[in-house]
């Protein structure tokens, strides 16, 4: 398809001084409008203005500029339809055979704080989107720009061959439905906000970031997707520094791995298998932190993802290359730490650039057969003024901190959830059991030392006494669990039988 005449009119200007100038070069005639057709001027570019095609001036507050038969029957009259060219032949129309459109910025203004609606009303473009529209929906004659990132290609592609194809044209329109589809439903829920925190209809936007080479298992298809719109998400700002592709699993587990080591702010390494953390812990360093971790569960350890919160020093970098390690997520690398690493061949290093805060109010989505559950995300982190110490015993400093621990920790588990901790580390895990006291059980049995003076971290409350009489029998001196069970008296009353103490923290965790 050749270009003749192009219908510029773009809020966003990066780059089409140049882009217009590449056009008309190559003879094409530019009809633009307001802002855009006075940039074009300025810059020596020929330029024909709306007005002197439609034959009516832009007005009401430039509402109504490219709303015109005489650019719209241009753009969409179908080329290889005789009776359409002969139609707008008989009208005086000219065929328009791009359409280079960016939008009013609403999303930009209504993510601004205090701004009036008055103001984001206005933000809202209506002649953008039905030519962008229009152009799409005659792609097979008309080509549709929306983003400067195309303008290099297009007119790369036009200046080798003189024309654009198919594939080309295509393409663009696929991009153009997309950003008006993004628009109009970034606008919807604008408007739904007013409903409430769970409006009537949710839209959600996603954009393919990384193509995976399958899914959970070999024969499933899988990529990763961001949503579009956020300030971050799980690979913003990563660079992948070493090693193979990142899978499905890799990418599960690393969210589950940063998370925990987001609720902590000394050094921390955490160790995650199957979504589960399999050993985390605190230390006056990542090397100490290292090794409290990894001695939880060394088996569970091999092939796992782990997240640290500091930049990997060489001391950590000499223990990590004894095991085999799928994923290593750091903010940084020492350069010897870095070249111990790489000796490595299968191991992904990742290096988080990320700085920016999580998402504000962000939901939680779960899928299910034809839909999705929706919440608010889990978050908050209870505060230790906020607790009730429920027993006769009240925690000494020790326990306290290693109950905060231990509850952070539970809250990332797969419910029902057991976590024992003993100095800021965790030294067995109970994950997914269909009982509380199975899910103590195997966390006494993945222990790998006594569990003389630890604590126990509990996501949901202790219906029974069983599961805190087995924890106690085993050396535990200390739970902290939410509370608000019928059988609260009965566990109370099993801890201050053994002088043991038990926190209530007035706040489930589930993890299903």
């Amino acid at each position: 398809m050749k270009v003749k005449r192009a219908l510029i009119s773009v809020f966003n200007k990066s780059g089409v001084e140049s882009f217009a100038k590449g056009l008309t070069d190559m003879g094409v005639t530019v009809i633009s409008t307001g802002g855009t057709a006075k940039l074009l001027k300025d810059s020596g570019i020929p330029v024909t203005l709306v007005e002197e095609v439609t034959g009516f001036p832009e007005m009401l507050d430039g509402r109504v500029k490219t709303m015109h038969p005489r650019l719209m029957a241009g753009v969409l009259a179908r080329r290889d339809v005789p009776e359409h060219m002969k139609t707008i032949e008989q009208h005086g129309i000219e065929p328009i055979d791009m359409v280079v459109c960016s939008l009013y910025p609403f999303e930009e203004v209504a993510g601004r704080r205090g701004v009036e609606d008055e103001v984001v009303i206005e933000n809202i473009d209506i002649g953008g989107p039905s030519m962008i529209r229009a152009a799409a929906k005659n792609h097979a004659g008309v080509a549709v720009v929306t983003s400067h990132d195309d303008y290099g290609e297009v007119l790369d592609e036009l200046k080798s061959t003189g024309e654009l194809s198919y594939a080309t044209l295509r393409g663009l329109a696929t991009k153009a439905f997309h950003r008006t589809a993004h628009y109009d439903f970034v606008i919807a829920n604008w408007f739904s906000e007013s409903e409430g925190d769970f409006p009537d209809y949710v839209m959600r936007d996603y954009e393919k970031v990384l193509e995976l080479k399958y899914g959970e298992n070999p024969h499933q298809r899988a990529a990763y997707y961001a949503e579009v719109g956020l300030r971050q998400h799980l690979l913003s700002q990563v660079t992948q520094l070493h090693g193979k592709q990142l899978g499905f699993n890799n990418l599960y587990d690393l969210n589950a791995a940063r998370e925990i080591c987001g609720e902590f702010t000394l050094p921390c390494v955490t160790i995650i298998k199957h979504n589960n953390p399999c050993g985390c812990a605190l230390a006056e360093n990542l090397a100490a932190a290292y090794d409290k971790a990894f001695e939880c569960d060394p088996v569970s350890a091999f092939g796992s993802v782990i997240a640290v919160n500091r930049t990997v020093d060489v001391p950590l970098a000499e223990r990590l290359a004894e095991l085999f390690v799928e994923v290593l997520f750091a903010p940084g690398y020492e350069p010897a730490a870095l070249e111990i690493l790489q000796r490595k061949a299968d191991i992904r290093i990742l290096r988080n650039e990320e700085r920016r805060q999580m998402n504000p109010g962000e939901f939680d989505y779960k899928r299910v057969t034809g839909g999705i559950l929706v919440q608010d995300k889990d978050g908050d982190i209870e505060e230790r003024d906020e607790m009730t110490v429920a027993t006769k015993r009240h925690p000494t400093e020790q326990e306290w901190g290693d109950l905060i621990f231990a509850f952070r920790v539970a809250k990332h588990v797969k419910s029902n959830a057991i976590v024992m901790a003993r100095n800021l580390a965790t030294i067995g895990v109970g994950a997914g059991q269909m009982s509380r006291v199975d899910s103590t059980k195997v966390a006494i049995e993945k222990a790998r030392s006594d569990l003389k003076g630890a604590v126990v971290g509990s996501d949901a409350f202790f219906p029974f006494p069983d599961a805190v009489d087995l924890a106690i029998d085993n050396g535990v001196t200390a739970f902290m669990q939410p509370g608000g069970s019928k059988g609260d008296e009965t566990a109370v009353a099993a801890c201050d039988a053994r002088d043991a103490t038990m926190v209530f923290t007035g706040r489930r965790h589930f993890l299903h």
